[in-house]
């Protein structure tokens, strides 16, 4: 699996011939625009900042776009993805509830658990469709929007992953979180990764450059 990030909370997962969007910002969002084909764009919440599913559709590739709770199979893939609630803002307008969906795959023989625009705490019966997992992409955003760097901190070390991915943080929040994790770690381009990578491994943070 090769993951790039671009920013916020979008990432693009690439097995072979198939790549995954997550969360690609559209052109009213608050953050970078990049453009290419997806096969599947899974979307966490319906917000500028992370809805930019006509941003991957490129050429021939068009995406099966997922939003919302439930479960879905897409080339053999099985899809989990369940429901908590957000306050979000856009721009200067005060801030609305959102519908988060937080999902749940395995890609390449790796578990990923994406929670997207998380803000408040999972309950058990969220744990229990997370089960396990091998990457961890959680936020760190605090500032009332998505978990605080403590809170997301707490939750990775609960949840057990090999990998954990910070995104949606800012210059204030990340060095927080990093300390919380008593880490320092030098941010790559690109990871490119498969399943025997990372056995052993137990809550490793990768970070990423934006592309």
């Amino acid at each position: 699996m090769i993951i790039t990030y671009y920013g916020r909370q979008h990432f693009k997962l690439q097995v072979g011939d198939t790549t995954f969007a997550i969360n690609p910002v559209s052109k009213e969002g608050s953050g970078k625009v990049a453009k290419y084909g997806s096969d599947v764009c899974l979307v966490t919440t319906n917000h500028p900042d992370y809805n930019g599913e006509e941003q991957v559709t490129l050429g021939s590739k068009v995406p099966l776009i997922i939003k919302g709770a439930g479960e879905y199979e897409v080339a053999g893939i099985f899809i989990k993805g369940f429901a908590t609630e957000v306050e979000l803002s856009e721009g200067k307008k005060a801030k609305k509830k959102y519908q988060n969906t937080s999902y749940c795959f395995t890609f390449d023989g790796i578990r990923v658990t994406f929670l997207g625009a998380l803000h408040e705490p999972l309950k058990p019966e969220h744990k229990e469709i997370i089960d396990e997992t091998d990457i961890l992409f959680i936020p760190v955003g605090g500032d009332d929007t998505t978990l605080n760097p403590y809170d997301a901190h707490k939750l990775s070390v609960s949840l057990e992953p090999k990998l954990v991915i910070p995104m949606d943080y800012t210059e204030q929040t990340l060095p927080i979180f990093m300390k919380e994790a008593g880490e320092k770690v030098e941010p790559v381009e690109k990871l490119t990764i498969k399943k025997k990578d990372i056995e052993g491994k137990l809550g490793e943070i990768v970070l990423f450059h934006e592309m």
